[in-house]
């Protein structure tokens, strides 16, 4: 590997970043070691309340949601201080509907490798921050010591948070030792909270091409399943729909040329009807059309084009769309197709009487959709189905899919889509 290969490395020594590391690192010495007790206390509580009419999973399945927030406040505070561009923590989801589900999520997020990190990074600056204001002390009792000659009766004095008795003769450059090495370790603490914190939280170069590889293989088999089911659908409504009408207004003109010369009535009624099945095919095919590309979302955005597929609903929809801006082709189609599927799902199979939709622009360039209806639930993810087409559609565009969906409702669907996919 060159270094041209190897990522930036950022500086951990600037003075202001040495000064916010002390302070923090002073902070963190009370407020870890507070944070800490509670992670114990709900797990010795958790666990010993299991068999408890289950309170202690309900503790448990609390504590791994305190551990996933404790990382963020620390992911959060570590690269507000340093720049290194961390990627921001996420509840991790299965994506699956169900009680199922719901336990896949806990675990995953139980054991998110993001979250631990940032974990241990807290647990080695709580330390620090201990050792931190211990020296704290030290150098103020330093500086007080330096002027002990100015105000001190007494032959000897002490050296607060020691115990060691001074004698007066020695106070001055006794107290100026004790400050200037308590300065000194102070700043190389300072110091060395970067450096521990850059090795923890940063990936490295390896980790980072790994994640990337794996991520473009995701991407790739969504897209790959995306385009199966999306041919799938195509062919389905071809099959189902266009060919069978247009099958019918060839018999129809069939039947209108047998008798066009001995009936003349019936043949223009028959045209009539040929003609009203033509139109009808039409409108199909320009809804097929609309299903794989929609003009409207390329002229005006995803808003106007979320605002045409509501007024084509069937069922009554609710819709809370704030987008401040534009998104890639790809983001804005992908949260579209999610939209009008969910839709559509809504008015064949749930049996709905209301549905909700939300979208947001999020930080860092996040597109964000919900679809909510109140319908019966029970939804699945079935292989070539609507659902199945939802969650490989967000995933090839680099998205994260979430569908909830319990018996007796309501079922909503959840994306996350990085708007630069």
């Amino acid at each position: 590997m060159t270094s041209s290969d190897s990522p930036p490395v950022r500086p951990v020594t600037r003075p202001g970043q040495v000064a916010g590391a002390i302070a923090q690192l002073a902070a963190l010495g009370v407020l870890g070691a507070a944070a800490f007790s509670l992670l114990f206390t709900l797990l010795g509580v958790g666990i010993g309340l299991v068999f408890v009419l289950g309170i202690g999973l309900v503790l448990l399945v609390g504590l791994v949601y305190v551990l996933f927030a404790l990382g963020w406040l620390e992911t959060e505070r570590v690269d507000g201080l340093y720049r290194f561009g961390l990627a921001r923590l996420r509840p991790r989801t299965s994506g699956r509907p169900g009680f199922g589900g719901f336990l896949r999520t806990i675990w995953m997020q139980a054991i998110d490798p993001g979250t631990w990190r940032a974990i241990a990074n807290l647990a080695i600056a709580t330390i620090l921050g201990w050792v931190v204001v211990a020296l704290a002390g030290l150098l103020v009792s330093g500086a007080v010591l330096v002027f002990a000659p100015l105000f001190a009766d007494a032959s000897a004095v002490r050296l607060a948070r020691t115990g060691i008795e001074v004698p007066l003769a020695w106070a001055v450059p006794v107290g100026i030792f004790a400050a200037l090495f308590s300065a000194a370790a102070l700043i190389g603490l300072g110091v060395l909270h970067g450096i521990i914190a850059r090795a923890i939280m940063v990936p490295s170069r390896e980790a980072q091409l790994a994640a990337a590889a794996r991520m473009s293989s995701q991407q790739h088999a969504g897209a790959v399943r995306a385009a199966d089911v999306e041919r799938t659908r195509i062919e389905r409504d071809l099959h189902d729909g266009v060919q069978p009408r247009l099958v019918s207004v060839g018999m129809t003109l069939g039947l209108a040329q047998q008798k066009i010369d001995a009936d003349p009535e019936a043949a223009k009624a028959l045209i009539t009807e040929a003609h009203t099945s033509t139109k009808a095919a039409i409108t199909e095919l320009r809804q097929l059309a609309r299903g794989i590309h929609t003009s409207v979302l390329d002229d005006r955005g995803l808003d106007a084009a979320i605002s045409a597929l509501v007024a084509r609903s069937v069922v009554p929809v609710h819709t809370d769309v704030r987008l401040d801006g534009r998104c890639s082709r790809d983001t804005e189609a992908a949260a579209y197709f999610v939209i009008a599927e969910a839709l559509t799902n809504a008015a064949k199979h749930s049996r709905a009487t209301e549905v909700r939709v939300v979208a947001r622009l999020r930080e860092p360039g996040t597109l964000w959709a919900r679809v909510e209806d109140n319908g019966v639930g029970g939804a699945r993810v079935i292989p070539g189905g609507g659902l199945d087409g939802i969650v490989n559609r967000v995933l090839a565009a680099g998205g994260e899919a979430r569908i909830d969906s319990p018996a007796g409702g309501p079922t909503s669907v959840e994306v996350s889509i990085p708007c630069a996919s």
